[in-house]
C-alpha cells in the first residue's frame, strides 16, 4: 500500500496548533490534541433568485453583512446619467429609502444596511463621502484623492473602511490606500499594482484587493492587506475587472460576476477564497458586472449591474453556501 509520502511527496506536518490559512487538501498532525486533520470545502454553494430592485441600474455601490440586510445606491439609470436613489433589501422586497445628498456613479460602498459610507465615484471623478444612519444620508469629510471605481473594506461598519485603487483623469489608475476613522481620511500605504474596476474585501487591518483592469490588460491579481502593507498572493482563476465581492474578511471571500474582454462580455464566474487561493464555485444565473453587492462568502447579494445585453438590471441574486472548514479524521 502507498504511504501519503509516496502519493502526495511530503510527510504529514506535526504542528502544535492547526494552521491559520490551510489550503484545501491540506492534511496535519495536531501534537495539542493528539488528533489528525485536513482542510476541504464540505459543499458547493448556488446562487437563487432574490427580490426586484424599483429602480433598474448599472454601476451601483451596496453595502449589508448578509444576502436579506443589504442597501443599494447610486448608479446610472436609463432616465439621467446618474443617480441618488438609496434602497433596502429585507431578503424579499427592496423598498426605496432617502436619496444620496449628491447623485453619483461608480462609487465605493462599505457597511452595513444601516450604517453605510458612499465615497468617490463619477461624473467627473468626485472625492465626496457621505455617511448613512439606516435613515438619511449626511455629507461628511472628502476623500484626499478623487477617484472612482476602487476597492472597498469596512465590513459591517461605516466608521472604520478602506479605500484603494480606482481611477482619476490624471494621472489614470490608481495605487492610493485611504483609511476612514469615522470622521477624517488618511493616506497610508499603496497598493503594488496600480488598478480601476477591482473588487474588496474585509476590514480595515486585514483587507483583500483582487481583480481590475491594469491599463491595457485584465487582471487577475490579488493583494492581502494587514493593517499596513499590501502583499501579492495568488491570482483570480479568471482575469476581470469591473468585477464585485463580498464584504466579510481577507481569508474568506467570494468573487463574483465582471467583465473578462469586452464590455459586452460579462461572465458568470464565481470563485472562493480560502486565505490561499481561489477555487471556482457555482455560476450565476445571469452574467453581469457593475453590480451592487452585500454580505459574506457564505450569504452573498449581488444586485442591479449590465449583462452585457441589458444594460441597466433591478434583478437580485442570493449566494448561499458553506464556509470552507477544518475536518479531524477518524479511524472508523
Amino acid at each position: 500500500m502507498a504511504t501519503y509520502k509516496e502519493i502526495k511527496g511530503t510527510q504529514i506536518e506535526a504542528v502544535a496548533s492547526d494552521p491559520s490559512n490551510p489550503v484545501e487538501g491540506q492534511v496535519w498532525y495536531n501534537t495539542t490534541s493528539n488528533v489528525l486533520k485536513g482542510f476541504k470545502i464540505l459543499a458547493a454553494g448556488s446562487w437563487a433568485s432574490g427580490g426586484t430592485m424599483n429602480t433598474a441600474r448599472s454601476q451601483l455601490a451596496g453595502a449589508g453583512n448578509s444576502s436579506d440586510s443589504a442597501l443599494g445606491f447610486g448608479g446610472y439609470v436609463p432616465s439621467s446619467p446618474t443617480t441618488g436613489a438609496t434602497e433596502s433589501y429585507n431578503g424579499t422586497n427592496w423598498t426605496e429609502v432617502n436619496d444620496l445628498n449628491v447623485a453619483g456613479d461608480n462609487m465605493g460602498g462599505a457597511g452595513s444596511a444601516t450604517a453605510a459610507l458612499a465615497f468617490g465615484g463619477g461624473p467627473g471623478t468626485k472625492d465626496k463621502t457621505e455617511t448613512w444612519n439606516g435613515t438619511n444620508w449626511t455629507e461628511v469629510n472628502d476623500l484626499n484623492t478623487a477617484r472612482e471605481i476602487m476597492g472597498t473594506a469596512g465590513y459591517n461598519t461605516n466608521t472604520a473602511v478602506l479605500g484603494f485603487g480606482g481611477y482619476n483623469p490624471s494621472p489614470g489608475n490608481q495605487a492610493v490606500t485611504e483609511l476612514w476613522n469615522g470622521t477624517n481620511w488618511t493616506e497610508v500605504n499603496d497598493m503594488n499594482t496600480a488598478r480601476q474596476a477591482l473588487a474588496g474585501s474585509g476590514i480595515t487591518t486585514a483587507a483583500l484587493a483582487f481583480g481590475g483592469r491594469v491599463d491595457p490588460p485584465i487582471s487577475a491579481l490579488t493583494e492581502s492587506w494587514n493593517g499596513t502593507n499590501w502583499t501579492e498572493v495568488s491570482d483570480l482563476g479568471t482575469a476581470r475587472y469591473f468585477i464585485t465581492g463580498s464584504q466579510t474578511s481577507s481569508t474568506s471571500a467570494l468573487a463574483f460576476g465582471g467583465v473578462i474582454s469586452s464590455p459586452s462580455n460579462a461572465t458568470a464566474n464565481t470563485e472562493l477564497w480560502n486565505g490561499s487561493s481561489w477555487a471556482e464555485q457555482n455560476n450565476l444565473s445571469t452574467a453581469r458586472s457593475r453590480a451592487g453587492a452585500s454580505g459574506t462568502s457564505s450569504s452573498a447579494g449581488m444586485f442591479g449591474g449590465y449583462t452585457g445585453t441589458a444594460p441597466f438590471s433591478a434583478a437580485t441574486e442570493e449566494w448561499s453556501g458553506t464556509t470552507p472548514t477544518t475536518v479531524t479524521f477518524t479511524d472508523s
